[in-house]
């Protein structure tokens, strides 16, 4: 398969395994909607791991797939691109992308879908699509800018530049660079503490911001209360606050 999902102590890795560049053509979105439908439903999935490999992230889009393609033929394949990448982003659990090598289009789209990236010394991030004379089709324009601001997001887009790993930290476009031997070891410590909280809680807080991000603040604020208070119904509320009282912070164990 040219991407997997392979569970491990509540924690899901997504791999791309599509020799030598990871490129996303038709099949691998297709599959990589399937798998992240599949991480939400599964309960023993408590976090996730978006990675590419030891060598490489996502290089981008098939080219030569997309070369063959007219407008009658994009018109009808670009919402399935999108709502591929809308499934990864809308996982109600923490996701983490761990990016090594090269994270270029549909690759840099795919890692702005988790809610944290942590990047080998040796990653090198970027939106070259104009040079191919298009845009951004797999949400680029939209979480890109949201993420690391209009301007910047722009900059990366009107350009098509790469930008090394420090870059991608000053820009916020990673949130942790590391040596590449230890990314996915310290992505999967980074999923693994979270697969130890509060499921709903952690539910609840990404799908708060994501919603915030996407509306006024008072229509945020009110997804917010809603989501705070239903909270009280739930064990774990019930368990974190007895620890808390008992014997202080940071020692609940959730269900």
């Amino acid at each position: 398969m040219t991407v997997t999902l392979e569970v491990s102590d509540n924690v899901g890795t997504i791999r791309l395994d599509r020799p030598p560049m990871n490129a996303l053509d038709v099949a691998v979105q297709d599959r990589l909607r399937e798998l992240a439908e599949e991480a939400t439903r599964r309960e023993d999935v408590r976090a996730v791991i978006l990675y590419g490999g030891e060598k490489v992230f996502a290089a981008g889009a098939d080219i030569k797939e997309m070369q063959e393609m007219d407008h009658t033929a994009m018109v009808l394949r670009s919402k399935a691109l999108q709502d591929s990448f809308t499934a990864v982003a809308r996982i109600p659990k923490p996701v983490v992308a761990a990016v090594t090598g090269y994270a270029l289009g549909g690759g840099c789209e795919l890692a702005l879908c988790a809610d944290y990236r942590i990047a080998a010394e040796n990653a090198k991030l970027g939106q070259p699509e104009i040079l191919l004379g298009l845009i951004p089709g797999a949400g680029g324009t939209q979480r890109l800018a949201r993420l690391i601001g209009p301007s910047r997001a722009k900059d990366l887009i009107f350009t098509g530049r790469m930008v090394k790993a420090d870059e991608a930290l000053t820009l916020g476009l990673v949130d942790r660079v590391v040596p590449a031997a230890e990314v996915y070891e310290q992505a999967h410590a980074w999923a693994a503490q979270l697969a130890k909280g509060p499921a709903l809680a952690l539910r609840a807080a990404k799908e708060s911001v994501d919603a915030g991000l996407e509306t006024d603040i008072d229509t945020g604020l009110t997804v917010e209360r809603n989501w705070f208070a239903g909270l009280f119904a739930t064990e774990d509320r019930e368990r974190g606050m007895r620890s808390f009282v008992e014997e202080g912070p940071g020692k609940a164990t959730f269900r």
